[in-house]
């Protein structure tokens, strides 16, 4: 009769293979948790908040923060696509700004609402081709000294190019009805937030386009080897980054019917900051475009919700840093889960 018994060689042995599958299994759930726990997260935010402050769930608020919104995370979608890629764009505060004055110049010689918007994105566009060409062919080692550069540039040029080095009032009435509300109750600028969100999904995903991005930002010299054209993927996303900007600006002149040099100011750290927080990661090759959303919608409904509890804008402030540190963190714990999930694969085959 054979004997069923096991040996305490053969228990040990079993243990030390059950030990990998149940810390996979445990790495897998907390890594679900990281990836989802920025939109958990902005759940539980919205109800803690509506529980506190009853105005807050109110029609008009929620329409509020989305106007507010629509113009962070406009920019962040093209934000995001140049931290996939491993870059920053520290431009884009600037970039609106200037493209607000371009179109402002131009609505005081016509008023034509397509002439406005054109001017306004194509300020954009040339701004983010600065920014991409002179990275890629001037052969910078980051992106963050050229779009550093405009950075200060756009400001400079916006101030001198508008009238009286301030704000110019007026707008095309087809921009300014941005600023409205639609009959379902949401601001027009949220319609455009969906359209560019479907517009970008739709490139990011179901076009070689997308899948170079990820492969660039995920694996630079690896995505040469491919026969990727690295370099006019990286000048694209800089291009893309900067319509982002001038589309920014269309929607923000529209909600203030004006255009000003001093738009868009830090408006870099807080497209940055939401695509963070979303929970996109600066290595790269990481993230989509919800993102940027999440992000936006956090960064909003925080800053609503303070406003409401008459908190100061400075501990606004020091509340959007600190979120911003414990996403960072949440990136690098992430990394580490990840390298020790594929450890422990690896101990388990």
């Amino acid at each position: 009769m054979t004997d069923m018994t096991r040996s305490p060689e053969t228990e040990a042995g079993a243990r030390a293979l059950a030990a990998p599958t149940r810390d996979l299994t445990a790495l897998t759930v907390a890594l679900r948790l990281l990836n989802f726990g920025p939109l958990l997260i902005l759940a539980l935010l919205v109800v803690a908040v509506g529980l506190s402050t009853p105005n807050f769930l109110k029609a008009g608020n929620i329409g509020n923060i989305l106007a507010q919104t629509a113009v962070i995370a406009i920019v962040a979608m093209g934000q995001q696509l140049v931290i996939l890629t491993r870059g920053i764009d520290l431009s884009v505060g600037a970039n609106l700004a200037l493209a607000t004055v371009a179109g402002g110049l131009v609505f005081r010689g016509v008023d034509s609402a397509p002439l406005v918007i054109l001017a306004m994105a194509a300020a954009g566009i040339a701004v983010g081709a600065v920014n991409g060409l002179v990275y890629v062919f001037g052969r910078l080692p980051h992106p963050f000294i050229i779009t550093l550069a405009t950075l200060s540039i756009c400001r400079g040029m916006a101030l001198e190019f508008s009238i009286n080095n301030t704000t110019m009032r007026g707008m095309p009435a087809a921009i300014t009805w941005l600023g409205e509300s639609s009959p379902l109750g949401l601001p027009n600028s949220f319609f455009v937030v969906a359209a560019v969100a479907a517009i970008l999904l739709v490139l990011t995903r179901y076009m070689v386009w997308g899948r170079w991005i990820y492969a660039v930002g995920g694996n630079p010299k690896a995505a040469v080897e491919m026969g990727i054209p690295v370099r006019w993927v990286l000048v694209s996303v800089y291009v893309i980054a900067g319509l982002c900007a001038g589309i920014g600006a269309v929607v923000l002149s529209g909600r203030t019917a004006a255009s000003s040099p001093l738009y868009g100011n830090l408006l870099e750290l807080d497209t940055i900051a939401a695509v963070i927080i979303g929970g996109a990661s600066f290595l790269g090759g990481r993230g989509h475009l919800g993102n940027a959303l999440v992000g936006a919608l956090m960064i909003g409904v925080i800053r609503n919700a303070l406003n409401l509890l008459n908190v100061g804008i400075f501990y606004q402030m020091i509340a959007i840093g600190l979120i911003i540190v414990v996403a960072v963190e949440s990136d690098v714990l992430r990394n580490h889960l990840e390298a020790r999930a594929r450890a422990n694969q690896a101990r388990g085959q």
